[in-house]
């Protein structure tokens, strides 16, 4: 139960702070912080939406395995989509697992239902958490961007949302 309620009041801190990051005019880069499969990753701020914690998702038949099924996120049935899956992998999806994951809707904008299931939230970046950067290699999806490696020496996907809505692998859920 403790763990429930810290989860909740970090979700609450992190759409604070996203809500702030927004409507700050700032032009240094800054992005959600998450973790699937054991990967680390950075959405885009702009591209983020509304944080929820892990809710019944109803399968949807003849889909593909990382095409989780849909949820009702704010009255909306909403598509959710397994990111570690969706990237080739193949977690163990136990409900204890599921229950500390959380799922980040896509930003409005992007005019995508859908939201991704991450293991955990990480916080916020910005450039100034980095001390590398590398462009994205040769064979790497086309919403893959540049990898950030952070002092301790760990190494941060960039991930672009916005292609990543818009690439013909994700669009076609259809087994």
């Amino acid at each position: 139960m403790a763990n429930r309620e810290a989860l909740r009041e970090l979700q609450i801190r992190l759409a604070s702070r996203l809500q702030a990051a927004r409507t700050e005019s700032s032009s240094v880069s800054s992005w959600l912080a998450v973790e699937a499969a054991g990967n680390k990753f950075l959405l885009p701020l702009g591209h983020a939406g509304e944080i929820f914690p892990w809710t019944v998702v109803q399968p949807v038949p003849y889909t593909q395995k990382w095409f989780m099924g849909v949820a009702n996120l704010r009255g909306g049935l909403t598509g959710v989509v397994d990111l570690a899956g969706l990237l080739g992998q193949a977690p163990v999806r136990t409900e204890q697992a599921l229950s500390e994951a959380s799922l980040l809707a896509f930003n409005p904008v992007l005019e995508v239902n859908a939201a991704l299931l991450v293991d955990r939230l990480a916080g916020l970046r910005g450039t100034e958490a980095f001390v590398a950067s590398e462009p994205p290699q040769d064979g790497t999806p086309s919403f893959f961007g540049s990898v950030y490696v952070d002092a301790d020496g760990q190494r941060w996907q960039e991930l672009n949302v916005q292609a990543l809505s818009q690439n013909n692998d994700f669009l076609s859920i259809s087994a």
